[in-house]
């Protein structure tokens, strides 16, 4: 019997808020240097996002938000073709807009020198006011292996989990 009142009660608590996820993208170039394992800073494009129409398309609002964590982060070396991470050591990636603070988004340490995709460990920081943003600002700091003799196109991937609440 009492099984049944849990399950019955259980039912009757009915969450209200659903997930869904919002992907973005940049591409970066690391250009020919040879400062090895000291660590230096790539700017990066803004992202503009499109979280509003994000939300809208997804049945909430911006309002409706209550949680937006980075679920995935990775990378991916679009030129050379066959180019690998080997000149990689480390990598760190932060987030900031015009009105927040720099937050740590990403990182990896101790590279696979035959990987062509690596993915980042993201950290468990709440990025609402980052995403709910019109756009906003990664840096890389990357710390080399061995002299990049030729530049390097990457591209990243982020794929954001939203928690929200329907219209």
């Amino acid at each position: 019997m009492l099984p049944a009142i849990l399950l019955i009660l259980t039912m009757c608590k009915k969450d209200e808020w659903f997930t869904f996820t919002i992907t973005d993208s940049t591409t970066f170039d690391i250009t020919p240097i040879t400062p090895i394992a000291l660590p230096y800073e790539l700017p990066l494009p803004d992202i503009t996002t499109n979280s509003e129409q994000e939300f809208k398309n997804n049945n909430t609002s911006v309002g409706l938000v209550k949680e937006i964590k980075l679920s995935t982060l990775d990378l991916f070396i679009q030129n050379p073709a066959d180019k690998t991470f080997s000149f990689l050591k480390a990598i760190s990636i932060y987030i900031r807009t015009n009105d927040d603070d720099e937050i740590l988004l990403a990182t990896k340490t101790d590279i696979d020198s035959d990987a062509k995709m690596i993915s980042l460990n993201t950290t468990e920081a709440i990025l609402d006011k980052y995403v709910k943003a019109d756009s906003y600002k990664l840096r890389t700091e990357v710390t080399l292996r061995e002299t990049l003799t030729q530049a390097v196109t990457i591209e990243a991937k982020m794929k954001y989990n939203v928690k929200a609440d329907p219209l």
